[in-house]
């Protein structure tokens, strides 16, 4: 990965950040994959008719590191967040929000993550982020004419509290189980008008 997307991601341990975007969910399995050792906490309402299938996550990591937990409400969600954040017990926690957090839940959960020395993630809405995340990032799906392949995504960080901003085109290597930075043909990262 070029040396500007390194800065970034990995995640910031001990810290909570933020994703939007169709392709969050690709963001986030990619974010819990860095972590090679230890357990993924992935929080949703339990009023959503979509479930997550961990099935669906083996090309990131092995589905039995994965725990669900399915709450009745938001709130409940970010009870379990903030505990698992704090017990440090876990590798990566995501939550999927449906409100905005107000600054006293984000702080509250900025300071578990702090204390347990583990990342936090949560997926929001477009548009519905807090003051209170250390990075936010877009993650939308990239079309490449020239490429036959379906998993190309956009990383965009739009919001960063300890760095610069930046757009990437990234891949998921299946095999190797790690990111590529992709550079349109003929351009390198880096350079003014390219968003490798």
């Amino acid at each position: 990965m070029p040396s500007v997307l390194n800065q970034s991601f990995p995640l910031r341990r001990a810290r909570v950040h933020e994703v939007c975007g169709p392709s969050a969910a690709g963001f986030a399995a990619a974010a819990c994959a860095q972590h090679e050792l230890g357990l993924f906490l992935w929080v949703k309402e339990a009023w959503h008719s979509e479930i997550l299938n961990p099935i669906g996550l083996m090309p990131f990591f092995d589905p039995a590191r994965l725990l669900l937990a399915r709450p009745r409400d938001q709130a409940d969600g970010l009870a379990v967040v903030e505990d698992g954040l704090k017990d440090g017990a876990l590798a990566f926690v995501v939550i999927e929000i449906t409100r905005p957090l107000d600054l006293r839940e984000g702080r509250r959960l900025q300071l578990a993550a702090k204390i347990g020395n583990t990342t936090g993630l949560c997926i929001i809405p477009e548009g519905m982020g807090s003051n209170a995340a250390e990075t936010r990032w877009r993650a939308t799906p990239f079309l490449d004419p020239q490429r036959k392949d379906s998993t190309l995504m956009q990383w965009e960080i739009i919001k960063n509290k300890s760095g610069t901003l930046g757009t990437w085109n990234v891949q998921w290597d299946r095999e190797m189980r790690r990111l590529h930075v992709v550079s349109p043909a003929g351009l390198r990262p880096g350079f003014a008008g390219t968003s490798g």
